[in-house]
């Protein structure tokens, strides 16, 4: 039935922070944290964290957040994904659940290459085929989810050539087209405005925050031009403002602080949440335009409403035209494929070492290529830390190098698996204790012989023939 069919209604969740393993104990004793959200992915609902389970049971709301749906890859939805994020959500309770604005797959059936997976965030092309490709996956989502889906505008390194759409114009519609809510993450907003130029203020102006959640607040740095969203860093002070200037707008349903990595005290985690608090109280909300003259009462969020009435948008804009001219379904698989392959061109080209596709910036591509490889390394050192251990200051440049020429296609743990098959073909490591450690790890977790004379040989021809990306199992 989709979101238009449920209950819209804007749940009052207050000021929270990303529950991660690492900092739970601090959460736990943290004043005044009223809700925490959760990498969904990361959770069974079979054993829950005591942490989690103490929060609960204390009444502290809890909201799973997905990051590995790729709602704007061209494939649909994998149902199998789609039905766990769903238990996910009644297991815990969960008023919402929220993902994001972007693909993290590609390749696969609709472009008859190898599938390849990004191992992260990619932003989709803001182009008419891409929105026709989110609106439908968003849809088949909603009629798999039993409570309502908001989506997070990513961090973005990279923009693609010849956009149709702002961002704003791009999620106004959006939400328009499915009733979806948003997320809004104020320091991709930082981000986006260091790396892409785009104006924060006028990026708000231009949002749906009628259709507002909640807000992550997350703190990164700036390198060479560049700014890298790394939820490892303090909330910077340009965050803070754009924080300031949504609350101006809107008075948000919650705000979330974000740390993913490098984890402070937990005075130091409660001095930045104290910030955030300052920062929406200082904030006076104005009166919020959301139509052709209807305005909302800035200081609360609408009430509920049972279906989602999209804004009045002037008939000569690209927006009603879209609304009212649905997509037909061949249409839409003429813009899978389209979508498809641009994607996985771009993909293939970030994480295989194919050509980039024109009208990129090179030396951003190249950024973006060398913080997935990283990106994928940090994971795998956290799902399998026995490999950083076996082969100490070696596992990084080892893995890099693993990385340039073996994109990863099917998740972390075979990754990991993957990169240890490429040591022990190649004869590393040379240490024979080391070695003989990871033969050890690779029996206990392949559930096989690590590879001998014979099966090097295989291997090295089966990677001489085998197609940029292709599996080896």
């Amino acid at each position: 039935m989709g979101e238009t069919g449920k209950a819209r209604a804007y749940v009052d969740l207050g000021v929270g922070i990303g529950w991660r393993p690492e900092i739970a104990d601090a959460v736990e004793a943290l004043p005044g944290i009223d809700w925490v959200e959760v990498v969904a992915e990361n959770l069974c609902v079979d054993h829950l964290p005591d942490s989690l389970a103490r929060l609960r049971a204390r009444g502290t709301t809890v909201v799973p957040h997905g990051v590995s749906l790729g709602l704007g890859g061209a494939d649909r939805p994998d149902a199998g994904r789609l039905a766990e994020l769903a238990r996910k959500a009644e297991a815990l309770g969960a008023p919402l659940v929220t993902e994001h604005v972007a693909f993290v797959r590609a390749g696969g059936p609709v472009t008859a290459t190898p599938q390849l997976e990004a191992g992260h965030l990619l932003p989709v092309p803001r182009t008419r085929d891409a929105l026709d490709v989110l609106c439908e996956n968003v849809r088949i989502a909603q009629d798999a989810l039993p409570v309502p889906l908001a989506l997070e505008n990513i961090a973005a390194l990279i923009a693609w050539p010849d956009e149709e759409l702002t961002e704003a114009q791009f999620l106004t519609e959006l939400v328009d087209r499915t009733g979806v809510r948003l997320l809004i993450d104020v320091a991709n907003l930082h981000t986006n405005h260091v790396n892409r130029g785009e104006d924060p203020a006028e990026a708000l102006s231009g949002l749906p925050l009628d259709a507002l959640a909640y807000v992550h607040v997350a703190g990164g740095l700036e390198r060479d031009g560049v700014w890298h969203d790394t939820h490892a860093h303090p909330v910077a002070r340009p965050v803070l403002d754009i924080l300031a200037d949504l609350a101006s707008r809107v008075s948000p349903p919650g705000v979330l602080l974000e740390r993913d990595d490098h984890f402070p005290a937990r005075e130091e985690l409660a001095a930045e949440l104290d910030a955030i608090r300052t920062t929406v109280l200082a904030a006076r909300p104005r009166p919020l335009l959301i139509g052709a003259g209807a305005r909302v009462s800035g200081g609360a969020m609408p009430p509920a409403a049972p279906v989602h009435t999209p804004r009045a948008v002037p008939p000569a804009t690209p927006v009603a035209h879209a609304i009212r001219h649905e997509p037909d379904p061949a249409g839409t698989l003429r813009a899978r494929q389209r979508v498809g392959v641009a994607e996985a061109a771009l993909l293939s080209a970030l994480v295989a070492g194919t050509p980039m596709p024109e009208g990129f910036d090179v030396r951003r591509l190249g950024v973006q290529s060398r913080a997935l490889a990283g990106k994928r390394a940090d994971v795998v050192a956290k799902v399998a830390p026995e490999l950083p251990e076996i082969l100490g200051a070696d596992y990084r440049p080892a893995f890099l190098a693993y990385a340039r020429t073996q994109p990863m296609t099917d998740g972390y743990r075979h990754d990991a698996l993957d990169f240890a098959e490429e040591l022990l073909v190649s004869g590393r490591p040379e240490d024979p204790a080391a070695r003989r450690r990871l033969v050890a790890w690779w029996r206990e977790r392949a559930g096989t012989r690590p590879p001998g004379p014979a099966a090097r040989l295989a291997h090295r021809l089966r990677t001489a023939v085998r197609p940029v990306g292709g599996r080896r199992r």
